[in-house]
């Protein structure tokens, strides 16, 4: 039992984090790819966060509305197992996926929500950029337009999806849905509203406010120590 405890230990006594980049992804890959790590994980794997940017793709959360779906053209429309209703994912956009063992944490699913949106906000705030979260619809909005989303499943106490920030991105493919179910809302970014346009920039300040949030090893949110490249289709998670 001592030795499963330290596998889940950082250089800091905080608990263990691996951050992958995964670049530009097919979505359907990588829904395969989280769903695999999920089932493949034990109480001695280290939670991960994966970073990526996705090809166009509309995805469906289990409790989507087809009435949602305005006039989806040429982009596709992917049906996954998170919660919530449709949004868009597209190049520009900060996608990060939370791999996180929230039994072991010892949070549960509101806790996990709240801390990523509080993560969001945080990030935005380094750019004095004011966002907020609500109650009734979840994500984070700035002056009333929504600029990050989120959609999580848990199974077995384990949490995969997570969130996405939009940063600098076409974000005209949001007219053609409601986004998250939202009947006439409007969308903004973060290059539009004060902050950078650089979704390097972008990323390492959400990883970090994630990693700060959760109690994470904050030494594996340096950039410097991401793993860079690896394909999408992880199949299991490491020690």
């Amino acid at each position: 039992m001592v030795e499963r405890a330290k596998s889940n230990i950082g250089e800091f006594g905080r608990i263990a984090l691996r951050v992958r980049d995964l670049g530009l992804t097919d979505y359907r890959t990588v829904f395969d790819a989280m769903r695999a790590f999920t089932d493949a994980r034990d109480t001695n794997s280290t939670d991960e966060i994966w970073l990526t940017e996705h090809e166009a793709v509309f995805t469906q959360g289990q409790a989507g509305r087809p009435e949602h779906v305005l006039s989806p053209a040429d982009i596709p429309v992917v049906a996954t197992d998170r919660g919530g209703q449709v949004t868009y994912h597209g190049p520009g956009q900060v996608v990060a996926y939370t791999m996180f063992d929230i039994g072991r944490m010892g949070i549960g699913v509101r806790a996990l929500v709240g801390g990523i949106e509080s993560a969001m906000i945080a990030a935005l705030g380094n750019w004095n950029i004011e966002a907020e979260a609500r109650d009734d619809a979840r994500g984070v909005y700035v002056g009333g337009r929504k600029i990050g989303a989120l959609g999580l499943r848990v199974r077995h106490g384990r949490a995969y999806h997570g969130l996405a920030l939009n940063v600098a991105m076409d974000l005209t493919p949001f007219s053609r849905i409601d986004p998250c179910g939202l009947v006439g809302m409007d969308v903004t970014q973060v290059s539009d509203v004060g902050g950078p346009a650089d979704l390097d920039v972008a990323r390492a300040a959400l990883v970090r406010k994630l990693a700060l949030g959760f109690g994470f090893d904050p030494c594996q949110a340096d950039p410097n120590r991401w793993i860079r490249g690896v394909a999408a289709t992880v199949r299991a998670p490491l020690a």
